[in-house]
């Protein structure tokens, strides 16, 4: 994809580009384009001075003296010059200026957004006498009634949007200008009253981010807890375990890959730190929400073809499809399928993934819907494992060698997963909207693996070969209302929302045979002889007895008023009535089976209160108070009481932050605590329970953007003091919470080469760090900290076809440095070795 800067057109531009043609453009613009405040239809002509030279320079210092926005693709100005102009010009004639001779033109991209492309690269239709030179408008988002009135008039199609589809990218393409806020729909960035980021399409392409965990690597409050090389992703975020379970799949819980999401279908993936009951009910986690939001097609036809190379051995091809069709092409087809096998870095692993995503979407004047369908398979051999457990009272040994494995080369995980999600939107009114969604899935997964308990420092531990055959089935539903009116001087924003969402787990734990335990060393692992353990006739997962079933059923209403109707000042308040119901089922063979052993259920209302203040444009300040109701994970089957259930637990957050944006840069900064009851394996007794509460406070600096033409940053840094509060334990009181670091660093970086040196070529680099954590609740044991540095190469030229093709090169953990990544949960996880990818990309 495209590399976008902001650098600030807006819509009144657009109208003012109509104003200097024939009335027949400007009957097009004013149908198609909502009103827009006075300020952005000021005509008036300003003084310019923008010398020749770089068309990238030249637009930068338009957009500062016009005053006024612009986004486009940097990599279409990347190589261009412009004559400059100098003098007193409206915006519109100063932009025009600018673009003669460079074979540009500029384009509307959705309700509030301007585009520069290039007419090569776009199918143009007929265009009547004297109209603006553009190609087809499409705008994002609601229409309003005047749109709708002067489209009927002009005997146009009237404005339509694409349901659930997210705002446009902010400058340099990495992240949304905007977010989905839950329930409370898309809300921009300044406008939104938490912290969170949605990484584009574009940023998981130039990072080659094979899985999730690829991508929440761009975010300091984000850690991955789970092996690089296992069957699953898990994540740790704001010092609380997320695991891909509790993924959402366009809004909806229950439906992602339980173990591991795919990046191939996915236009965004949105990462809101902190607590959501309001926002999206008791499925969420206290730590944070990532939600996936699935591609869409484009308003041209499109197909790329992308094949990559991994380390040591794997070969990823990757198509990408795109139509629209009907009159105005209200209906849309995107499909994306995947392959990728072979060998991984680590000793005896490989891996196969196959994956399959349809994204249908029509848009219409009142209704818009979307359904996506996806299937995936993987299959692991050899998945390298967690380390269960560390006994207590040794010191935490040195992490292995990167690329050993000890893993059986006979263990395997193979798993399929299917999931259909649909969502309807019809507006009854031109400011109220009612909505619906649902969807289902099914996570069948097959498993012979090793559980490890560290019993030295030299690196014995004791490994047990055990079977764990298990189903996963998601049922999830949603339904809403969204609408705007005004009382006296406030205007209000309602939505009102109910929710169900249903997890079921067919599993009976380790299921026989359970073989004989035995002692390796996790430095020089010693393998099992081949046919020592049967592999054939095991348990499958299909034949599994329910072991566990969760439902959540909410429902939420919030007002978010806006004062004077300026929106300087927005205060949302609102509250979600939710009840969490968990189940669990005897599984063992026999005349119990089936039968209920324990039933946990906890209703609540939680209240949340937020405010957003304005007093400038480009400033904003925020704060809220938030809670959540979370399920506690079962026992682990390697506890003494594996498998037991426990009670719901509230978890309760205060933040405040700021943000500001200097035009094609944001920065943001945070302040947060939250609280939630503590569930810990104790490494003395291996008994799993919840013992006291766990208090994170926290401070989060992050930047993104285009920090002057072709050098982008995207990153920051976190520090976290977690602690144990009111454990039942009194040496933990206290003491930090494991596997929580307090300092946690990122920094991605892009740079485009001068068109003279290189045209074309970008340097890429990233810089990940994490501090030291501790292991156990009485911090007697530890993990040192750990700095990871990747760099890489990207070439972007043009085909014999004039359409894109796209060379790159990327090295992970340059260093090839060995560290325990994770210490969370009481388990220890390696870092992934040095990895190298290169892929090509063309567009037919």
């Amino acid at each position: 994809m495209t590399v976008f800067a902001l650098a600030g057109v807006s819509l009144g531009v657009m109208e003012q580009a109509a104003t200097a043609q024939a009335s027949p453009a400007k009957r097009v613009l004013d149908a198609a384009v909502p009103a827009v405040p006075t300020a952005l239809t000021d005509s008036r002509h300003r003084r310019l001075s923008i010398p020749s030279g770089s068309l990238e320079t030249g637009l930068v210092a338009f957009t500062e003296q016009a005053g006024v926005k612009l986004v486009y693709p940097t990599e279409l100005t990347a190589r261009l010059e412009t004559q400059g102009v100098d003098g007193t010009f409206s915006p519109v004639e100063a932009l025009t200026k600018l673009l003669e001779g460079t074979g540009l033109t500029y384009r509307p991209a959705g309700a509030s957004t301007i585009t520069l492309v290039n007419p090569r690269y776009v199918q143009l239709g007929a265009e009547p006498a004297g109209a603006v030179t553009l190609d087809e408008l499409h705008v994002q988002g609601q229409a309003t009634r005047q749109g709708r009135a002067a489209a009927a008039a002009a005997g146009l199609p009237p404005p339509t949007g694409t349901v659930g589809q997210p705002p446009v990218p902010y400058a340099g393409g990495q992240v949304g200008s905007g977010t989905r806020v839950g329930f409370l729909g898309n809300r921009s960035l300044l406008k939104t009253p938490f912290n969170i980021t949605g990484y584009t399409e574009k940023l998981i392409e130039d990072q080659q981010a094979v899985s999730l965990a690829d991508v929440v690597l761009n975010n300091p409050s984000v850690r991955n807890d789970a092996p690089p090389y296992s069957e699953r992703d898990s994540y740790f975020i704001r010092g609380f375990s997320v695991t891909n379970l509790d993924t959402a799949f366009d809004g909806l819980f229950y439906l992602a890959n339980p173990r591991r999401s795919f990046t191939e279908g996915l236009e965004r993936v949105e990462i809101l730190l902190g607590p959501s009951a309001l926002l999206s009910g008791g499925t969420g986690r206290v730590g944070g929400t990532i939600n996936l939001i699935p591609k869409r097609a484009y308003e041209e036809p499109f197909a790329r073809l992308t094949t990559t190379y991994l380390s040591d051995a794997q070969i990823w091809t990757h198509a990408d499809l795109s139509r629209r069709f009907g009159d105005f092409k209200e209906w849309g087809v995107r499909f994306n399928g995947a392959y990728r096998t072979g060998a991984t870095p680590l000793d005896n692993n490989a891996i196969e993934v196959g994956v399959a995503a349809l994204g249908l979407d029509y848009r219409g004047d009142r209704f818009r819907a979307s359904l996506d369908m996806t299937h995936s398979t993987q299959n692991v051999t050899a998945p390298t494992s967690l380390f269960n457990a560390v006994a207590p009272g040794i010191p935490i040994p040195r992490a292995p060698n990167n690329r050993r494995n000890t893993a059986n080369p006979f263990e395997y995980n193979d798993s399929r997963y299917g999931m259909i999600a649909g969502r309807a939107e019809y507006d009854i009114l031109p400011d109220t909207t009612v909505y619906i969604a649902g969807g289902a899935s099914r996570y069948n997964e097959d498993f012979l693996t090793s559980n490890y308990r560290v019993t030295s420092v030299t690196g014995l531990a004791t490994n047990l070969l055990a079977i764990q055959p298990q189903e996963i089935q998601g049922l999830s539903g949603e339904v809403g209302l969204r609408t705007r009116f005004r009382t006296g001087f406030l205007d209000h924003q309602v939505n009102i929302a109910a929710v169900e969402a249903n997890n079921k787990n067919f599993r009976s734990g380790f299921v026989p045979p359970v073989f004989t335990p035995y002692t390796i060393n996790i430095y020089n692992p010693t393998y099992l002889p081949t046919g020592s353990i049967p592999t054939i006739g095991l348990p499958r997962s299909a034949s599994q007895p329910l072991f566990a079933q969760l439902s959540a059923r909410s429902v939420a209403i919030a007002d978010t008023l806006s004062f004077f109707g300026d929106d300087r000042f927005l205060l949302t308040l609102g509250g979600r009535y939710q009840e969490i119901d968990q189940q669990g089922f005897a599984t063992r063979p026999g005349p119990t089976q089936g039968q209920v052993t324990s039933n946990y259920q906890e209703s609540r209302f939680s209240p949340s209160i937020t405010f957003v203040l304005s007093p400038f444009e480009n400033l904003s300040f925020y704060g809220n108070y938030i809670e959540s109701l979370d399920p506690v994970a079962s026992a682990p089957v390697t506890a003494v009481n594996r498998d037991e259930l426990f009670p719901p637990a509230v978890g309760r957050q205060k933040e405040i932050g700021v943000k500001y944006d200097f035009g094609t840069v944001t920065a943001t900064a945070s302040l947060f605590e939250i609280e939630l009851a503590s569930a810990f394996t104790d490494p003395a007794t291996n008994i799993y329970s919840v013992s006291g509460r766990q208090r994170n406070r926290g401070v989060e600096l992050n930047v993104f953007g285009e920090v002057v033409p072709g050098l982008r940053l995207l990153g920051g840094v976190t520090f976290i003091d977690a602690e144990l509060v009111r454990a039942n334990n009194p040496a933990a009181n206290g003491k930090a919470a494991p596997g929580v670091p307090d300092t946690a660093f990122n920094l991605y970086a892009e740079y485009d080469l001068p068109p003279w040196l290189a045209p074309g070529l970008t340097l890429t680099g990233r810089a990940i760090y994490t501090s030291s954590m501790f292991y156990d609740q009485t911090n007697t044991q530890s993990v040192p900290d750990w700095t990871r540095f990747d760099a890489g190469l990207r070439y972007t030229t043009v085909g014999a076809n004039g359409k894109p093709v796209v060379l790159r090169a990327l090295v992970q953990n340059l260093l090839d440095n060995s560290y325990w990544a994770s210490a969370a949960r009481g388990f220890l996880a390696v870092g992934a070795p040095r990895t190298f990818i290169v892929s090509a990309s063309v567009d037919f």
